[in-house]
């Protein structure tokens, strides 16, 4: 963060490599970066283990993370075409995310969550928004059991913020099957496909979900919660999962 009138938060760009061929850039929060790129590939389906990955690593400096793997990878023109769309406007981004949709596997999970502790969890999460709170220019985004966060990130992203905690939990081999994904915006469709690659059957917000996103929760195993503030929260997919 910067000095002057106001706080201001930083931001970064982050070019991955993929066994030393550019993949992406990534514009960021400083920060966990290992825990970016290894969120990032597990959500983009290139890294399915972290038995894949080999070596992360990352120079904030000169704005590189570079990402060995045990195997080839090949990031396929779905991935390309994908990115084009979103970074540039250039072409319609939804055809290729339901062709992602349609090459996953729900979530199995018989865990059932209680909306007042998910209520908890969301007070919980507004009160460790440290960055958030001094700058009002971060998401955030936190890995919780229930009962309890168990990592948090802020980012000036929300895709990087859930990245990273998908990215720790996957590199620290943290069982998904009982967790839950806290977020403090929008829930995409794209948040969603990352919650199905990692196996976490609910995903909770205080703000809305976008109507692709509550299409694929319930094609997809996901238990999809928004508007979680103050006492009242919506459940838009898989309501057995959740109880009051």
């Amino acid at each position: 963060m910067q000095s002057g009138s106001a706080l201001i938060v930083s931001e970064m760009p982050l070019t991955i490599f993929l066994n030393d061929v550019e993949l992406v850039t990534l514009t960021c929060s400083p920060g966990a970066g290992e825990e970016l790129a290894a969120g990032f590939l597990l959500s983009e389906g290139l890294v399915q283990s972290p038995a894949d990955i080999r070596e992360i690593t990352c120079c904030e400096e000169e704005g590189l993370l570079r990402v060995r793997t045990n195997s080839p990878v090949s990031p396929g023109e779905n991935f390309l075409r994908r990115h084009i769309a979103v970074c540039c406007g250039k072409v319609r981004a939804a055809p290729y995310i339901a062709s992602d949709a349609l090459r996953l596997q729900p979530v199995q999970s018989s865990n059932v969550f209680a909306a007042p502790h998910l209520l908890q969890l969301m007070v919980l999460l507004d009160e460790k928004s440290a960055t958030f709170r001094l700058t009002g220019g971060v998401h955030c985004a936190a890995l919780a059991d229930g009962r309890d966060l168990l990592v948090m990130y802020e980012d000036i992203g929300r895709h990087n913020a859930v990245d990273k905690v998908l990215g720790h939990a996957f590199l620290r081999r943290i069982a998904p099957a009982d967790k839950c994904l806290l977020l403090s915006g929008r829930i995409s469709s794209e948040i969603i496909i990352k919650a199905v690659r990692s196996g976490i059957p609910l995903v909770v917000s205080r703000s809305a979900p976008t109507l692709l996103a509550v299409d694929l929760a319930e094609q997809l195993g996901i238990a999809l919660v928004g508007f979680a503030r103050g006492q009242r929260l919506n459940v838009y997919s898989h309501k057995e999962k959740v109880v009051t």
